[in-house]
């Protein structure tokens, strides 16, 4: 049966817990009309995503 031999640290403890807190979403303007979006996701407001219109909105 898998025991630990020795007490794990609260160092030790606290750093293994760091990897999983939550981070802030990275978000970059849209080259197109300038607005904010998530990064590697199609612009929701004019369907851009890498220099290609990859979005056909109708409304505009």
């Amino acid at each position: 049966m898998g025991v630990p031999k020795r007490k794990t640290s609260k160092m030790r403890l606290r750093t293994r817990k760091a990897a999983n807190r939550w981070h802030a979403p990275h978000l970059s303007k849209c080259p197109q009309c300038g607005s904010t979006v998530p990064s590697h996701i199609a612009c929701p407001s004019c369907g851009y995503y890498r220099g290609r219109q990859v979005l056909t909105l109708e409304g505009e």
